[in-house]
């Protein structure tokens, strides 16, 4: 087992049967008019639950879903995940309007073998962003097993997440989570070489911490996306109007001067798809270099770049991949970021995905059948690659172990 899960129980360390398990899942399903978009996290959570009912427990799931700024706020209730969690598991679901009250409790006494009990969205509970001991003492009373499955947002310390398991004894992790953290852990204990992290999307800030972390076990790093320029500019070169950090220049300069000290390779792009404007898909045209007009901006890497990262992709023996390489969500700038995807999905590399935009675009490429593993987690996975602890992790570790 690697070392991420050290201390750390799962799901099939207990004794399940007639038991109540109370299930942290990741639901948080993107939405639009009331219809579900996307339903990966609920389908990545079905193996627990499944699990969990066909060993006898009594079970009561809890996600939270978006922001909402109350319980008025309809536009987040976990109805529709609800429905389809019953078609799934071709059982029925009770949806618990009120998490912060006894109504779990009573239904609990009653439940049928072919029901299970959801809790409506915690977010509506203040207590659950505020870490409430109050409100996952609540739970605690009606619950015996807390299992946490809800990779995506582990990081953050939550009643649900957090409180509660600090407050209940017989506490672990579901299928999800471990694969999650074995997937990761493999990025960072030997992984078959040579190993490439591909990084893009708009900042570099967002991934210094990732890059300081891996800039010592990989073998090379390819940039693409709008970071990418903030790279081009601080060697020099002309980006026109592209997004840039200008107070991460001199951070770019040496960190391609380091990773070149370390005998590794830092491939950037040399030419690109640019247009005059963010939405302007008239005046888009193809560099012959890597120079980039004045008024113009740079929204995907061209041809000859995504030409040489795929030959180097086609080598790898692992992928990391965060961040796309320009504006993929319109079409005219997609070619980059899906010609990256196609490359990794026909490499031999053991190829993982981070969550968030990576996730999407791995999706929308049509590739995502083709990864190792596309994480469900986007910050909860760059956290956890930086190192950084993660509230719901280490609350279910045993210390001595």
């Amino acid at each position: 087992m690697a070392n991420g899960l050290k201390g750390i129980k799962t799901v099939r360390d207990f004794e399940l049967e007639g038991k109540v398990v109370f299930l942290r899942l990741d639901l948080n399903v993107p939405m639009e008019d009331g219809k579900i978009t996307d339903e990966n996290r609920i389908t990545a959570s079905l193996p627990t639950i499944k699990y969990c009912m066909e060993k006898g427990a009594k079970i009561v799931m809890a996600s939270h879903l978006g922001r909402p700024k109350n319980k008025d706020d309809k536009e987040f209730s976990l109805e529709p995940v609800a429905k389809r969690l019953q078609e799934h598991l071709n059982a029925e679901v009770i949806l618990v309007e009120e998490p912060d009250s006894d109504a779990p409790k009573a239904l609990l006494q009653s439940l049928k073998k072919n029901q299970l009990i959801l809790l409506e969205n915690v977010r509506f509970e203040p207590g659950e962003t505020k870490d409430s001991v109050e409100f996952a003492q609540k739970i605690a009373n009606y619950a015996d097993i807390y299992i946490n499955d809800a990779f995506g947002a582990s990081h953050r310390a939550h009643a649900t997440i957090h409180a509660l398991p600090s407050v209940m004894t017989q506490k672990g992790i579901g299928f999800l989570i471990e694969k999650e953290i074995n997937m990761l852990d493999s990025l960072l204990q030997n992984p078959k070489r040579p190993y490439i992290a591909v990084m893009g999307g708009a900042k570099v800030s967002d991934k210094i911490a990732v890059i300081e972390r891996l800039m010592d076990i990989v073998d090379g790093f390819i940039i693409g996306g709008a970071m990418a320029y903030t790279f081009l500019k601080a060697q020099g070169l002309p980006v026109g109007k592209s997004l840039v950090e200008s107070d991460k220049l001199k951070y770019a300069k040496e960190m391609i001067e380091r990773i070149e000290a370390r005998d590794k390779t830092i491939l950037l792009p040399v030419d690109h798809v640019v247009s005059k404007g963010f939405n302007d898909t008239n005046t888009l045209r193809t560099t012959k270099d890597v120079a980039i007009g004045e008024d113009e901006m740079g929204l995907d890497i061209g041809p000859q770049s995504l030409k040489n990262f795929s030959s180097a992709l086609r080598e790898a023996g692992t992928i990391f991949w965060n961040g796309p390489m320009g504006v993929f969500e319109t079409e005219a700038f997609s070619k980059g970021t899906f010609g990256v995807a196609k490359a990794i999905a026909e490499s031999d590399a053991t190829k993982i995905v981070g969550g968030g935009d990576s996730a999407a675009a791995a999706e929308m490429s049509g590739f995502a059948d083709k990864m190792t593993h596309i994480s469900t987690g986007g910050g909860a996975s760059l956290e956890y690659l930086q190192g950084d602890k993660l509230p719901g992790l280490e609350i279910l570790r045993n210390k001595r172990a």
